[in-house]
């Protein structure tokens, strides 16, 4: 006797929405913004001298990242201040892609400088 697959309702707005929201965090240029940001506001010259990269890539993907409303910006003098809009939701987005690359066997260690807890021992073989 053959089994009815349960009908799953897929909400199609919700689904685009995270496709955004994970093509921003795709690149991995912005993904090392993110990285250097989970440390505390940063201006766009001192995202280029930590990544070594022109200032306008950073500019371009720091503009991405905050069009994405996942950053903030704080203007100061002719400088602006970037930070993470919502650093802690961020942290947990990477706490949760490292366990499905652990679970799936894809294991690696994301943004290791992001968690607030011991360093991620690789699982035992």
């Amino acid at each position: 006797m053959a089994m009815k697959a349960d009908v799953i309702s897929i909400d199609e707005a919700a689904t685009t929405a995270y496709a955004h929201l994970f093509q921003a965090l795709a690149d991995p240029t912005r993904l090392a913004i993110v990285q250097h940001l989970a440390s505390g506001p940063h201006r766009v010259r001192d995202l280029v001298a930590h990544m070594g990269l022109a200032q306008s890539t950073v500019s371009k993907h720091i503009a991405f990242l905050h069009e994405c409303r996942l950053l903030t910006a704080r203007p100061e003098g002719r400088a602006t201040w970037y930070a993470l809009a919502e650093p802690e939701l961020l942290r947990g987005l990477i706490t949760a892609a490292e366990r499905v690359l652990t679970a799936t066997g894809a294991h690696a260690v994301l943004c290791q400088h992001l968690h607030t807890t011991e360093p991620h021992q690789p699982a035992a073989s």
